[in-house]
């Protein structure tokens, strides 16, 4: 689930063209901070009946969370995961009062873990209140799948994904180690048993790594020890309405769009134990004519990962500014 470790740190606006190809991607989890949205909410009416929204669907006052804090609730995974969602989907409900319809100008979306959830949400295959709900069940699930302290995930960087899989399998000694996040080139993070990952970490030099880092996480999400969150979110998605989304989808899993209700439901199943295919995603879209992508949400760490991309124009939109500059680049 963790993105790491590359922020976008060019914050000059990149040029973009009515004739550009686009495809909106949203983050995961690690892109949370206490005040993300409140500004959105501020200057937008339909982004705070968005918060107002998922407050409801949850039971809970996750806005006054995500604006007042503590951090330390926040980035509880069972926090984290509906609070991403919901400026996600404050932005996008802010860009369609600017006029913008996804329908009409988006080609693909794409999520990084729990921001699939945000981009199924964004292309009308889910609900607000059902995805809101999903994403707590989600994050309760997957904290509850290991007891804390025996599982753990690691950035490996300079390393590629042949890289990791075969440190992984170095140091599982039959312990769960596998990557769980291929996220670009020369950034992969491995997660599982918590002895295995810190084999690992002293392994990483033997391997090639540049350097293996243990990451300040919850869970070792995205590995084999999450099957009984799988199977809890099994159960939860088949009470769950799911339409086909207005766009395709480059589902995490497969790294290949789909759009029927059924294989979205499976695939969001199988992602809970699986790597996340970023890397091969970004590929597939910039190979697919995508030239422009917007990471519609909190943060800046998909940006940064896209304009690694050769002939990928890319752009953040979680701010009041950069959505009015985003509404106007998008209706120009």
């Amino acid at each position: 689930m963790k993105q790491c470790l590359w922020p976008d740190t060019n914050q000059q606006d990149a040029v973009f063209s009515n004739n550009m190809t686009i495809a909106f991607v949203f983050p995961g989890q690690g892109s949370q901070a206490v005040g993300m949205g409140a500004a959105l909410a501020q200057a937008f009416p339909a982004a705070k009946t968005v918060f107002d929204e998922v407050d409801d669907a949850l039971d809970q006052k996750l806005s006054t969370l995500m604006w007042e804090g503590p951090e330390a609730d926040l980035t509880l995974t069972a926090n984290a995961q509906p609070a991403l969602m919901a400026v996600s989907m404050a932005a996008m409900r802010a860009l369609e009062t600017e006029g913008f319809a996804l329908s009409d100008k988006v080609a693909y979306v794409a999520g990084h873990s729990l921001g699939e959830y945000a981009a199924l949400a964004a292309a009308g295959a889910l609900s607000l209140a059902d995805t809101a709900r999903l994403l707590k069940t989600r994050g309760r699930a997957m904290q509850d799948a290991v007891p804390v302290g025996e599982g753990a995930m690691a950035a490996l960087l300079g390393a590629d994904l042949k890289q990791a899989q075969e440190l992984a399998e170095a140091a599982s000694e039959g312990e769960c180690c596998q990557a769980a996040n291929d996220n670009a080139q020369g950034q992969v993070v491995i997660s599982g048993k918590k002895t295995a990952i810190e084999r690992a970490v002293a392994l990483a030099p033997k391997f090639g790594v540049r350097r293996a880092v243990l990451l300040p996480v919850s869970a070792p999400f995205h590995c084999a020890l999450m099957q009984p969150a799988a199977d809890v979110m099994a159960e939860a998605l088949a009470s769950v309405m799911i339409s086909a989304p207005a766009v395709p989808l480059v589902a995490n899993v497969l790294a290949e769009p789909i759009m029927d209700p059924e294989d979205i439901r499976s695939r969001l199943v199988e992602q809970v134990t699986s790597m996340v295919r970023w890397r091969e995603t970004m590929q597939f879209l910039a190979s697919n004519g995508v030239d422009a992508m917007y990471e519609v949400g909190s943060g800046r760490v998909l940006t940064g990962m896209a304009r690694r991309l050769d002939g990928v124009e890319a752009r953040s939109i979680g701010t009041p500014e950069e959505l009015e500059s985003a509404a106007a680049a998008l209706n120009g």
